[in-house]
């Protein structure tokens, strides 16, 4: 069932504080049988969609779901999105999926699965952290590097590859050479949708803003990738390119790891868990998304008990009426 995304300019519930609902600028809806259903969103962050504000409500005759949302919520900017109401591209996080038990089976992987990258992130984490006892991340820190420094970016840098190689798999993608190389990872940069995350290392006034997708580029598939381009380099020959491992390149490559995973599992693995990762991550790091494409995001399918009279426009969790997710192939 086709859903629409809209800016949501309806802020204030009856018996809610005025404006309670400011920081809910997005909305979503579709029909589900004989009833319209809305989501608000948040349009910052990692722009959850929030089913504990769901409103559902049985159409007028000849009513569009466009029209009920104008009308309701005041929706302004329609857009169709890329995904049916309950449709997810298959391993690809979304905003839309935030409930653990609704994360697992909709990305249709494992607490196993996910306790393995997170104890593998969590070394590179802590690698980083362990640099922020004698680095300042800043000005001529940024430029320090030596064995620590490289031994860091190699590790993280073969993290991502495994997960590209993961990606490429899910997308049954052959290599174009005897292996994987950038030049077939790169596909991944637009289905995966990374150039959207941004990461902050939050301790740090004056440490940079690291977007580690944002200039990959199929022309230059290493070289506009800098971090990777560095481990490319020390990888091969550590003397002439020990000085190409600087702090300012780990920092990226561990940024990197921290997008994959995001992609992967679902930020909310990282930010709102109570794991020694999620410890350690809250601590230094925010990860949001800028700019993103809002029409491919997901939400849920919900369908409206038979039994209730929706006349009247109602609203609650909707969690509970939730429809598993279905999942569409990985196309790259």
């Amino acid at each position: 069932m086709a859903a629409i995304t809209y800016e949501n300019n309806f802020t204030t519930l009856a018996g809610w504080a005025t404006g309670s609902l400011a920081d809910q600028k997005r909305g979503y809806a579709y029909q589900s049988g004989n009833d319209f259903i809305h989501f608000f969103g948040r349009d910052s962050g990692h722009w959850v969609v929030s089913s504990g504000l769901t409103f559902w409500q049985k159409p007028q005759a000849d009513e569009t779901v466009e029209q009920w949302a104008q009308k309701h919520f005041h929706a302004t900017d329609c857009q169709q999105l890329k995904n049916d109401a309950g449709e997810v591209v298959k391993g690809v996080w979304r905003p839309g999926l935030f409930d653990d038990s609704q994360m697992l089976q909709a990305l249709q992987t494992s607490q196993i699965e996910r306790r393995a990258a997170e104890q593998a992130l969590f070394s590179l984490v802590e690698r980083l952290n362990d640099l922020l006892l004698y680095i300042e991340p800043e000005g001529p820190g940024l430029a320090a590097y030596g064995p620590r420094s490289r031994e860091l970016l190699i590790l993280a840098c073969t993290e991502v590859e495994n997960t590209w190689t993961h990606y490429m798999r899910l997308a049954n993608q052959q290599p174009s050479g005897q292996g994987f190389k950038t030049t077939d990872y790169v596909k991944l940069a637009e289905p995966l949708h990374l150039k959207e995350f941004r990461v902050e290392l939050l301790p740090y006034a004056h440490a940079p803003r690291v977007a580690p997708f944002a200039g990959w580029d199929a022309a230059a598939p290493t070289q506009s990738l800098p971090w990777y381009d560095a481990y490319n380099k020390t990888k091969h020959d550590r003397a002439a390119h020990l000085s190409d491992a600087t702090f300012e390149r780990c920092l990226e490559a561990v940024a990197a790891n921290l997008v994959m995973f995001c992609v992967r599992f679902g930020p909310a693995a990282l930010f709102h868990q109570t794991t020694p990762l999620s410890s350690l991550v809250n601590h230094l790091f925010v990860v949001d998304l800028v700019d993103p494409d809002v029409t491919t995001f997901y939400v849920p399918r919900v369908e409206v008990p038979l039994d209730w009279d929706t006349t009247n426009i109602g609203w609650g969790d909707s969690q509970k009426w939730t429809v598993p997710w279905q999942q569409k192939p990985l196309a790259v």
